[in-house]
């Protein structure tokens, strides 16, 4: 069954069809998530809110247009409202109180990740986020859409609602910025994979 007839099953409350169009973006979903909020727990998050969002919106969905286009464009929203909610919060550290000495603060470590593990495996991956995260949000957003989500011109410009070459001119900038970062810290230069 194509994509345009789960929509329009979906829609009619047909309980798998939406499964399947879970089941076809939750990676990429998912992928986008990881990529602006840095972590595995807040991606998580957000992708369950995006299809939060998708089922409780999409008898709201023009089946003129893109559904790949309007699930990103869901996805970069949650994305903004998390990080933005995420900031928000005050995280406190656990403070604990010693009768002797007074109060002294305990840190613990994020026992989801091994330090070690992630070091040998994953250093490049490490400095390309940073990288990415060091960005400025418009480019950001593009780098995210674009060179991991693999979305063309036409659906970023779309998505975001700006102009094809806007979107062009924003992934230049945005790619030599990473360059020169990755450069500056003893990495190869990374070339960018081109599909149009």
């Amino acid at each position: 069954m194509n994509e345009r007839a789960l929509v329009e099953r979906a829609r009619e409350g047909d309980a798998a069809a939406f499964e399947k169009l879970v089941t076809l973006y939750e990676r990429k979903v998912y992928a986008t998530a990881f990529r602006y909020t840095g972590n595995e727990h807040d991606a998580m998050d957000v992708s369950q809110e995006v299809f939060i969002r998708v089922f409780r919106f999409l008898n709201t969905f023009s089946l003129e247009s893109s559904f790949s286009t309007w699930i990103y464009r869901i996805t970069v929203n949650a994305c903004k409202d998390h990080i933005r909610k995420r900031n928000a919060r005050a995280e406190l550290p656990l403070e604990l109180t010693d009768e002797e000495s007074g109060d002294y603060t305990v840190e613990i470590a994020d026992s989801t990740y091994d330090p070690v593990e992630i070091y040998e495996r994953t250093e490049l991956r490490h400095e390309i986020q940073q990288a990415i995260d060091d960005l400025p949000p418009s480019y950001k957003e593009i780098v995210i859409l674009r060179d991991l989500g693999g979305l063309s011109y036409d659906e970023i410009a779309d998505t975001l609602k700006i102009e094809v070459g806007t979107v062009k001119s924003r992934l230049s900038r945005a790619r030599e910025k990473l360059r020169n970062f990755l450069l500056q810290n003893g990495n190869k230069p990374i070339s960018f994979r081109s599909k149009e």
